[in-house]
């Protein structure tokens, strides 16, 4: 089984709303091992699934995370539309990330009429490539689990860098995915874009939070500088 349609059927399973021991859910999963139900849950959590539990306690789903299908005309698509980009262009932060990041599972299956093109807010722009998608369930896990990581990055110059960072959220800006993290190299904060990431290495280190070297550090200090 691959391993997206293993997260799906996962959700499939939480979405009883009961608690789940990981051992039941390998089971359930056709006897994959209990560290992999340990990885994908913690991919679950990372992505913001309402998912509670930890490792020897079991999980349980504790909001509903999906609607049913829906049909929806061309003057609702476009309310919906208008809608979601007020938010997005919003002063709150929170709520502006949450309304692009919708944006882009409803463009997903509602692909935007030729004359908005790239500026709807459905769509992604180019530069956000398969590659960085494909980059997203690795790094979510490895910030949920606090594990350091080890890419090959290209810069807008085209100047390729390897370095050991310490992943510490996924943002979405101006509708490219950026990765916040603790360069180790530079002893500093850098947002690297996903999409220029080549390869990622887990290294399978755990770091603790450090002062000055948190997510809660690089707001503030993005906070000063604006």
């Amino acid at each position: 089984m691959r391993r997206t349609d293993r997260l799906f059927e996962l959700v499939q399973i939480l979405r009883d709303g009961r608690l789940h021991r990981a051992a039941d859910l390998a089971r359930a999963l056709g006897g994959v091992s209990i560290r992999t139900i340990w990885r994908d849950m913690a991919t679950l959590m990372a992505s913001g699934m309402p998912i509670e539990g930890e490792r020897g306690v079991g999980y349980i789903l504790r909001a509903p995370t999906t609607l049913p299908p829906l049909m929806l005309g061309a003057h609702e698509l476009d309310a919906l539309r208008a809608g979601l980009r007020l938010v997005a262009e919003g002063a709150d932060a929170t709520l502006a990330r949450a309304a692009r990041s919708l944006a882009s599972k409803i463009g997903a299956v509602a692909p935007a009429p030729a004359d908005l093109g790239r500026d709807d807010i459905f769509t992604l722009k180019a530069q956000d490539s398969n590659r960085a998608m494909a980059h997203l369930p690795l790094l979510r896990s490895a910030i949920a689990a606090q594990e350091r990581l080890s890419i090959t990055y290209v810069d807008l110059n085209g100047l390729e860098s390897h370095r050991d960072i310490r992943p510490l959220a996924l943002e979405i800006d101006s509708q490219i995915w950026v990765l916040v993290a603790w360069c180790e190299a530079r002893q500093g904060f850098r947002a690297f874009r996903v999409d220029r990431i080549m390869a990622i290495i887990p290294t399978g280190e755990s770091f603790a939070a450090t002062p000055g070297q948190t997510l809660s550090d690089y707001r503030a200090m993005v906070a000063a500088s604006t």
